[in-house]
């Protein structure tokens, strides 16, 4: 639903450093804009859920690395990390600017395995809805051939 990320540099490829830009990062995950139903909820639900982890992997530089990267260079995630809540992202309601079907608005699940970093993010409509046949055409077109450089930020 968003396009292939693989022309993003890895150490890049992290939706909370997509999420919270410091300096000029200059590409994203997605291809395409994406707009949550309730962005506030969804920072908050994203920095939550990284205090989470890092409760999780104490010992894990690449993620102390992270959070000092962001805490310091985007001040919406130095707040959300200062208030120290600690949750699950479980959900969001998107909509998403596919450029074959046009906008499709999806919940999107998000499950974890409680024993590792895996999340696996599931994209429903109501069923019967157009948004549902656009789910399932935009599954069948795939996504559209891009370049790097057409990346914009959200």
């Amino acid at each position: 639903m968003f396009g292939d990320p693989s022309s993003v540099p890895p150490q890049l490829r992290n939706f909370a450093r997509e999420r919270f830009p410091v300096r000029t990062d200059p590409v994203r995950l997605g291809l395409w804009p994406v707009t949550e139903a309730d962005r506030d909820a969804t920072d908050a639900a994203v920095v939550s859920d990284l205090r989470r982890t890092t409760g999780r992997f104490p010992r894990d530089a690449r993620l102390a690395e992270l959070i000092r990267v962001l805490s310091e260079g985007n001040q919406r995630f130095a707040d959300l990390w200062a208030s120290g809540a600690v949750a699950a992202h479980r959900e969001d309601h998107e909509t998403i600017e596919h450029p074959s079907v046009g906008p499709v608005t999806v919940d999107c699940d998000k499950l974890t395995d409680g024993d590792s970093e895996l999340r696996i993010v599931i994209m429903t409509a109501l069923p019967g809805s157009a948004d549902e046949t656009k789910l399932q055409l935009a599954a069948i077109a795939g996504p559209r051939e891009t370049t790097n450089s057409s990346r914009t930020r959200r």
